[in-house]
């Protein structure tokens, strides 16, 4: 016994009163694997089968981001204790150091605080289909820095929380009912405005992604300066690829005018030479 408590009280380094030893780092390494072990059953216990029944998994999600920060700062101060480092010394110690820290990382805390908002707040949960900036992004994964989404070209996208919380995004998935979208097509001038009607419904109807069939609605836009202008108006639970549905709508658009003998004109300029 001796012996091991010899080496555990070895000195590996030592300045002025101030020693590390053999047990601090054996302890902070034990306090590292058990706070591992600690959040691995807290995950298995929040995401198990029978949990997952009962809550959603969103905000399963979401808390369980809440908790293992949580875990890891009380992890982080016990292995401080274990190097006998006063944290609260050391805060006060370096309050300057931090104020400079704090003002070069402005951008990088406004991100953190933010991203502790979505966690807490949940009104962006892992799984949404979001409009950012014009981008529509669908949310993978929210972190306390940064959160991952998947964009329609299958592109990962690292977005800074602070850009979710401070602009005007669209939540898709906010939508109570299902979504309605329109495709917009002109015609040439003479076509018969009935038979556009029936080719635009039924180009709709042919797409397996519209629900409430009932509901598409054609409509007759505006005079332009080349054609006269339609669109149609559907519905669909599709929201995320939705950009994929439509090409496939007008896909169909195309194929029926052209069956008709429909045609859809371009911008036309007559010029006037005077000798």
């Amino acid at each position: 016994m001796e012996k091991i408590s010899g080496f555990l009280d070895f000195q590996i380094f030592h300045v002025g009163d101030y020693s590390i030893k053999v047990h601090s780092i054996i302890s902070a390494i034990v306090i590292f694997f058990v706070t591992k072990f600690i959040i691995w059953l807290v995950k298995k216990a929040m995401f198990g089968k029978k949990r997952l029944d009962l809550f959603d998994q969103k905000n399963i999600s979401g808390l369980f981001q809440i908790v293992k920060y949580i875990i890891w700062v009380v992890s982080i101060s016990l292995i401080f204790n274990a190097f006998n480092i006063n944290v609260t010394v050391l805060l006060a110690g370096s309050a300057a150091l931090l104020v400079g820290i704090g003002m070069g990382l402005q951008q990088t805390f406004n991100d953190f605080i933010s991203g502790i908002i979505l966690l807490i707040e949940g009104s962006t949960k892992v799984g949404d289909v979001l409009e950012i900036d014009g981008e529509v992004i669908k949310i993978e994964e929210i972190g306390l820095r940064t959160s991952k989404g998947l964009s329609r070209n299958d592109i990962v996208m690292i977005i800074p929380n602070h850009l979710i919380t401070t602009n005007k995004v669209i939540n898709w998935s906010h939508q109570i009912k299902k979504t309605r979208f329109k495709i917009e097509v002109g015609v040439a001038y003479g076509s018969d405005v009935d038979v556009i009607y029936k080719i635009l419904k039924d180009s709709v109807l042919e797409n397996k992604d519209v629900i409430d069939r009932d509901s598409i609605e054609p409509r007759f836009v505006n005079f332009g300066n080349s054609s006269i202008d339609f669109e149609v108006l559907f519905f669909s639970n599709n929201v995320f690829t939705i950009e994929r549905t439509k090409s496939d709508i007008r896909k169909t658009i195309y194929k029926n005018l052209a069956k008709n003998n429909i045609t859809i004109p371009f911008p036309q300029m007559d010029v006037y030479l005077k000798k």
